[in-house]
């Protein structure tokens, strides 16, 4: 078996057997992985808190090509999201983000923009205590890296150019963005200022961004980050179980 060292962040750990854990996690150099940590339930775990949801970690991990899953055999905390859980608005976007990720993101396939933005996501929440702002961001470009956020600016049927403050649609697959025209049934409405606030994160880093200021601002960003979530619901053909705990949009 050959020994790997990663840079990684834990997305999910489960108690397996009587002392140890079965441990989902993202690989910068291999993406997404499951392994198994032998005695990382032990009260004297050389592990510690290594372990815990978004924990970002460097990784050693034996890997047998004929298994599915890795052994790992060592873990040292680069960064710890244990207290950001502790808020309850900040662990929902967190929760959802570690969801996000476990449901889009294939098995050993390495992305370096997926993992960074993960990593600059839960940094955000960390350090800022918001929520709005952030989720968005990591919906919106989780759908623009998957390739399922078509043009913004142009109606995906007739071609026509769409100016600033338009009616906007798009289809809850995220196949297509219509104008008026061209609406179909069972289309979203995208806002003039939710579509504005989608082109800026489009075109910045969030840790760039300004938070939201006042009220519309605030439900412009749950309103991206409503949309972004139907775009991958239907992708993975499935309800976030984690996103039920969002407050709503309205």
């Amino acid at each position: 078996m050959a020994l790997h060292e990663s840079e990684a962040i834990v997305l999910q750990s489960y108690a397996l057997g009587e002392a140890d854990r079965l441990v989902s996690f993202l690989s910068r150099a291999a993406g997404r992985m499951r392994g198994v940590a032998a005695g990382a339930r032990k009260p004297k775990s050389r592990f510690g808190s290594t372990l815990e949801r978004l924990s970002y970690v460097r990784i050693w991990y034996f890997e047998n090509p004929t298994r599915e899953l890795v052994r790992i055999r060592q873990c040292e905390m680069i960064e710890s999201f244990l207290d950001a859980f502790r808020d309850y608005d900040s662990s929902v976007v967190l929760s959802i983000l570690s969801e996000v990720s476990l449901a889009v993101l294939p098995d050993h396939e390495a992305s370096d923009a997926n993992f960074r933005l993960l990593l600059l996501t839960a940094q955000t929440v960390k350090r800022t205590g918001k929520a709005d702002l952030p989720l968005a961001y990591f919906a919106l470009w989780t759908v623009k890296l998957g390739g399922w956020l078509p043009p913004l600016d142009c109606c995906g049927f007739c071609g026509v150019v769409l100016p600033e403050g338009a009616p906007v649609f798009i289809a809850r697959s995220g196949s297509a963005v219509a104008c008026t025209k061209c609406r179909r049934p069972g289309m979203r409405t995208i806002s003039p200022v939710a579509r504005s606030l989608a082109s800026k994160m489009l075109a910045e880093r969030l840790d760039r961004l300004s938070e939201p200021a006042d009220a519309a601002s605030t439900r412009a960003a749950r309103e991206v980050t409503a949309i972004m979530l139907d775009v991958i619901e239907q992708q993975i053909d499935r309800k976030l179980t984690s996103r039920e705990l969002l407050e709503p949009t309205a």
